[in-house]
């Protein structure tokens, strides 16, 4: 813990616009500054940035107040471009009546009954993985085990065909690090490019599914093809860009929890010991590793009236920063917050949001990771890092680049 002048200093000099790599390694010390010091921060741009749990969850219980709709915002900052195109036509970045329309089609595809079904696949599909990993003994954990397992179960979803899987994870990620606070030229060309190259594979596969639409009730894409939601259908752009949105949105965050869940799990062996002794407790491990390692670190909304967060008055036509991160270690919410505890209960962190725009896929990604993360440890019980592991270098999405795993 910092002397409290050090924090202070620390959640002064703090400019999301200008991180250093001891942030993107650890910023839970800065976050920790900023909570105690100045939760709602007002940065140099005039955004508002918020680290308290209370501040962060009254902002997502009042999307009218503050509006996902990122057209204005997002003008300056990507042009007239295919990532601008994307992000404002995705479920994500809209408010009613587009996100309620796309999120219920989505939504209605994945029910407890068809999530349910998905599980033998799955099963199936991490034991083939761990198979190969036994074989290897040493493997990267994110290329090799954690990316793996979402690409195939998105890729399922939509009914991709396999053989055409392998782009799609390039694709995700270069269209995720553009939403960086302040993506680089490189970061923006590459984001532009994925974007373009994924609505031409689109338009090949949706034309295929209008000629053999597939069964709506697992297939997502077919869902969204066909569906009506008060009678209205999704325009091409709405249907082509939410494609993209729900392959990205199921992608990365579900490979960065499955690969933070298992390093975390490898720092903290105690905890790893009684869940390998105890199988059981895999489902508030993963809980606790939604909120001491959140997958998504940010959110942004922007005021639409005059109003006020923690008794600051914040102007209509403000950004507004959601600090994930920061409000699922505040210890008004969790009791000892730095310390990963798979026991932990109750555990209501704000990893998938909350309110209308909670996570649609969030009891597939909870499955996804019981699965993953359970096997994994009662597979390789001595399993260890084999070297440094690399971050993402992200500060919006938290997650590994690469992690060496030695699993005999």
């Amino acid at each position: 813990m910092l002397p409290d002048s050090d924090e202070r200093a620390l959640a002064r000099g703090f400019n999301l616009r200008h991180l250093t790599p001891a942030f993107h390694a650890d910023p839970y010390p800065v976050y920790r500054a900023l909570r105690t010091h100045e939760p709602v921060r007002r940065m140099p741009d005039g955004s508002i940035f918020l680290t308290r749990y209370r501040d962060v969850q009254a902002v997502y219980r009042d999307p009218k107040t503050f509006s996902s709709d990122k057209t204005v915002e997002f003008r300056p900052k990507y042009g007239a471009s295919p990532l601008y195109e994307h992000h404002t036509t995705s479920l994500v970045f809209n408010d009613p009546p587009l996100h309620t329309r796309v999120r219920k089609l989505i939504a209605g595809a994945l029910t407890a009954r068809a999530i349910a079904a998905m599980e033998p696949g799955l099963i199936r599909l991490v034991d083939a993985l761990l198979d190969a990993t036994a074989e290897r003994g040493e493997i990267d954990l994110i290329d090799a085990f954690a990316s793996a397992i979402p690409v195939e179960v998105i890729g399922n979803l939509l009914d991709v065909p396999h053989e055409e899987r392998e782009p799609l994870r390039a694709w995700s990620l270069a269209i995720l690090g553009a939403l960086e606070p302040v993506p680089t030229e490189a970061q923006l060309e590459r984001g532009n490019r994925a974007v373009t190259d994924f609505v031409s594979y689109l338009k090949g596969l949706v034309a295929a599914r209008r000629r053999t639409p597939g069964d709506p009730q697992h297939d997502v894409l077919t869902r969204l093809i066909q569906g009506e939601t008060d009678g209205e259908r999704l325009s091409e752009a709405e249907l082509l860009q939410n494609c993209i949105f729900i392959l990205n949105a199921g992608h990365e965050t579900t490979t960065n929890l499955i690969g933070n869940g298992i390093v975390t799990l490898s720092e903290w062996p105690d905890e790893r010991a009684a869940l390998q002794r105890e199988p059981e407790l895999i489902a508030s491990a993963v809980e606790e590793c939604l909120r001491f390692e959140s997958s998504n670190q940010l959110g942004n909304r922007m005021t639409t009236v005059d109003t006020e967060i923690g008794g600051v008055a914040v102007a209509s036509g403000t950004p507004v920063t959601l600090c994930i991160g920061a409000a699922n270690r505040d210890p008004e919410q969790f009791a000892n917050p730095e310390r990963f505890d798979i026991r932990r209960e109750p555990n209501r962190h704000l990893a998938f949001g909350f309110g209308i725009h909670q996570c649609a896929g969030l009891s597939l990604a909870r499955l996804e990771a019981r699965i993953a993360i359970g096997r994994f440890v009662q597979r390789f019980p001595a399993y260890r890092l084999s070297g440094e592991p690399v971050r993402g270098g992200r500060v919006r999405f938290r997650g590994y680049a690469k992690v060496p795993c030695q699993v005999r």
